[in-house]
């Protein structure tokens, strides 16, 4: 797949030299006593770091450095099971401000003990180190990370960062979870957003369970699409706000995230006292065969009226925009039977804005086919 559009693929990048060493790799002790390698549980390698089974292991990839000469790394943590199985890796922050993501991961890995998991779990919290510190969606040169892969060792620092992510993680694993947030001020209602049309995928998809799957091609330059052309299934979770840890976003996605594994049979099944203490959403989730932002048709301070999650008939004002004395008012209306996903926090809109995003669906509950969208705007 060709570098992104304005990506010089002969830029040189910030590799060090080689008479200065990055710095080393940091692994930390086994909570329990690894397992040798062998058939049973293959050799893996994560930056440079051999990572044994029945093992926690924590790397650092270096991914260049600052103009302090303050070196910049990735942090990884990767958790194998003392029995072979399935490898999944999670990933969050690929946008630098979408934080809720960090924390689903953190929570995921408190509740997985090496000694009841099949398989290997390769947890990337943070990938865009470089935004996350800036309390930004971009790299430092304005690149979008997920329009960069699958990236290249010579190009910009995005596309680096990309191909450091692919070789390194990706291409070690079966299944990945990729979460996410809305961008730009908009709120995402929890969703898993996937090839609906994959076998495997639609299970794990409905494994997870979120308020709403929807079926979703991929945008060219994503980390989802560089990994379906490698042929694993992906889900990408969307869920709340950039800059908020969004209490309710993060519960759906550690739950997700864990019923996952389960459906890999990396985990045991929940035990009956925990089915009692947090028993299962008895909601279905809604699926969605695609959806469109539907936008203002005038500048102005745009009044919501239908809420996040709420289903709409064709017709119904899902809000209004007006000027400061609430003149010039004009109604933002549903194109169809629908159920609100998204919706922008921000009252000041612009024409031609996106300011409610709307999933299809039929009066009965079911879908129809009807034009789709990429990962949008997560």
């Amino acid at each position: 797949m060709s570098a992104p559009a304005g990506d010089d693929s002969s830029e040189n990048g910030p590799d060090a030299p080689p008479d200065d060493p990055a710095p080393e790799d940091v692994t930390a002790p086994a909570a329990a006593p690894a397992l040798p390698d062998g058939p049973a549980a293959s050799p893996l390698t994560v930056g440079g770091t051999v990572c044994p089974a029945g093992a926690r292991t924590h790397v650092q990839m270096p991914v260049g450095r600052l103009a302090t000469e303050t070196w910049l790394s990735v942090p990884v943590e990767i958790v194998r099971g003392t029995r072979p199985g399935p490898c999944v890796w999670l990933t969050a922050a690929i946008h630098g401000d979408e934080l809720n993501g960090v924390e689903v991961i953190r929570r995921v890995l408190a509740k997985i003990a090496c000694d009841t998991l099949r398989g290997t779990v390769l947890a990337v919290p943070i990938v865009n180190v470089f935004g996350f510190n800036a309390r930004s969606r971009y790299l430092p040169d304005r690149r979008d990370l997920n329009r960069s892969f699958p990236g290249s060792p010579h190009g910009s620092l995005a596309s680096q960062l990309a191909h450091l992510l692919m070789t390194e993680i990706v291409a070690h694993a079966d299944v990945g979870l990729d979460l996410h947030t809305g961008s730009d001020h908009r709120f995402n209602l929890p969703q898993i957003r996937a090839n609906l049309e994959d076998a495997e995928t639609l299970r794990l998809a409905e494994a997870f369970h979120a308020p709403i799957t929807m079926h979703s091609g991929v945008r060219d330059g994503s980390l989802r699409a560089a990994a379906t052309a490698l042929g694993k299934p992906v889900l990408l979770y969307e869920a709340g706000e950039p800059q908020r840890f969004n209490g309710e976003c993060i519960e759906v996605g550690v739950r997700g995230a864990l019923n996952v594994l389960r459906a890999l049979d990396m985990l045991p099944p929940r035990s009956e006292q925990a089915k009692a203490k947090r028993p299962e959403s008895p909601e279905p989730s809604i699926r969605v065969p695609s959806s469109v932002w539907v936008r203002a048709k005038r500048s102005g301070i745009f009044r919501p009226i239908a809420n996040l999650g709420e289903r709409v008939a064709k017709g119904d004002r899902l809000g209004g925009i007006a000027d400061a004395f609430g003149r010039n008012r004009s109604a933002l209306k549903a194109p169809f039977d629908g159920v609100v996903i998204a919706r922008a926090n921000n009252p000041l809109v612009h024409r031609g804005d996106g300011v409610v995003h709307l999933g299809r669906v039929t009066e009965e509950g079911g879908s129809e086919k009807a034009e789709g969208g990429g990962d949008g705007m997560g």
